[in-house]
């Protein structure tokens, strides 16, 4: 028998050139852009590790590679539902998710709920049970010096059986 299972995750990506990110699934704009081989969204990315986490699957570099030329910009979007759909392959449903995007700017209080709407139907689970908070660095670190943004996120997997 399947018991419960839960999964953190962190990323981080450095601002480059742009006019917006990618965050929770919501374009946002912004006055630079996010360094990654993908769309760089660290909410998603930061999932699907804490997801691969809860199933001992390794990481998201693991099964969407930075050397693969297919996961060029590619929407984080595809990643999360491909974490859901393994997880859902080892009897596991996704119970909850709660996320923390660490930046001084852009503001992510005004997509919070646009956010936990994209991730909710991602992982295929109620609004309820997704949680996106933000906080900032209070302008110690990388963050704080507005180089870039990192995400944290824990996940609780429920066995379907």
């Amino acid at each position: 028998m399947n018991h419960p299972r839960i999964g953190q995750g962190f990323d981080v990506h450095a601002f480059g050139p742009g006019d917006h990110v990618v965050v929770g699934g919501v374009r946002i704009p912004h006055d630079q852009g996010l360094l990654a081989h993908s769309d760089g969204d660290v909410v998603i990315h930061a999932l699907c590790d804490a997801i691969f986490g809860a199933l001992a699957l390794g990481d998201i570099g693991k099964h969407f590679p930075p050397t693969d030329p297919r996961w060029r910009d590619a929407d984080s979007r595809q990643f999360l539902r491909r974490a859901r759909q393994l997880a859902a392959e080892a009897d596991y449903r996704i119970g909850n998710a709660d996320v923390t995007v660490i930046c001084e700017r852009p503001r992510i209080a005004p997509h919070v709920a646009a956010m936990r709407a994209s991730l909710a139907s991602d992982l295929s689970i109620g609004l309820e049970t997704v949680s996106v908070k933000a906080t900032t660095s209070e302008g110690l670190g990388f963050t704080g010096r507005e180089e870039g943004i990192a995400a944290m996120a824990v996940v609780m997997l429920v066995p379907l059986k």
